[in-house]
């Protein structure tokens, strides 16, 4: 059993009793993300931060339509091929038989949202509202809506904040996601776990789309690919995001994700190209 899901916390996270507890090697993977926090934590990135010198911002006309990226650096063979580890992920995201699914969504959602956090924090400097103006991510542009449902155009720094806040609030309320022994998940549970998967792929295509040459100066492209991966086949696993919201990253989910899972691709490869002729918005 999972042994301490009852403890599941959200502001400081117990790496042991997370999703990494069923075979030795899946305790390596615990160490590598271990250690990726501990370097953030203790400041040793501050000497790459400042070398790589801040983001350029890229001009706007008029200050609304954002300029595509000649190249997708993030698809480089040199690139890509990096991970963190050489683990199975898709063996990795299956449900245990003696695990709850309720529990298991709750517990990975959890450790997705603080991973993607982290990650997003290692670049949320160069992030700001003059190089970021819109949440773009390659030509598509995306707003967010309120609890009323009204469409809210931000920058890009101010729509994670919002994602982090809400999915925050979320993953702390115990009606939403008990950690008490004998509580019951809300029966909207899995349809709140789909909308914050839709957030999170949302700030980790724009980590790869606008800043992954941050990203490479601080030579966390291995981690950003391994918790893409990661994410990617827990989120197809389940069917917890619409593949027509994930087409944009469809050529790098092909080479990060290619292992057995191009039946997931919907053959929707060639549509993300299209969609460099004009600006989409969402």
């Amino acid at each position: 059993m999972f042994k301490n899901l009852s403890q599941r916390d959200t502001c400081t996270v117990e790496w042991s009793d997370l999703i990494y507890y069923r075979c030795p090697r899946e305790r390596d993977l615990i160490a590598y993300y271990k250690n990726f926090a501990d370097d953030l934590y203790s400041g040793e990135l501050n000497n790459c931060v400042a070398e790589s010198g801040g983001r350029k911002s890229k001009g706007k006309p008029n200050g609304k339509k954002p300029v595509p990226e000649e190249k997708k650096l993030y698809l480089e063979p040199e690139y890509t091929k990096l991970r963190i580890t050489d683990f199975e992920f898709k063996e990795l995201v299956m449900l245990p038989r003696e695990i709850d699914l309720n529990e298991w969504l709750a517990s990975n959602t959890t450790t997705f949202f603080h991973h993607i956090n982290l990650q997003y924090s290692t670049i949320s400097e160069f992030c700001t509202g003059e190089s970021c103006q819109t949440m773009a991510v390659c030509n598509t542009q995306y707003y967010w809506y309120d609890e009323r449902g009204k469409k809210i155009k931000c920058t890009a720094p101010q729509y994670v904040d919002f994602v982090m806040s809400s999915v925050q609030k979320l993953v702390t309320d115990e009606d939403v996601f008990p950690t008490k022994y004998g509580k019951e998940f809300p029966n909207s549970f899995e349809s709140l776990v789909k909308k914050i998967c839709k957030y999170l792929f949302h700030v980790l295509a724009h980590i790869y789309s606008s800043h992954f040459k941050e990203t490479l100066a601080l030579e966390l492209h291995g981690h950003l690919n391994t918790l893409y991966t990661h994410f990617i086949l827990f989120i197809r696993e389940f069917n917890l995001v619409d593949p027509k919201e994930t087409t944009i990253m469809d050529d790098l989910t092909e080479i990060l994700c290619s292992s057995g899972s191009g039946s997931s691709s919907n053959g929707s490869g060639n549509s993300s190209a299209g969609a460099q002729n004009h600006v989409k918005e969402r």
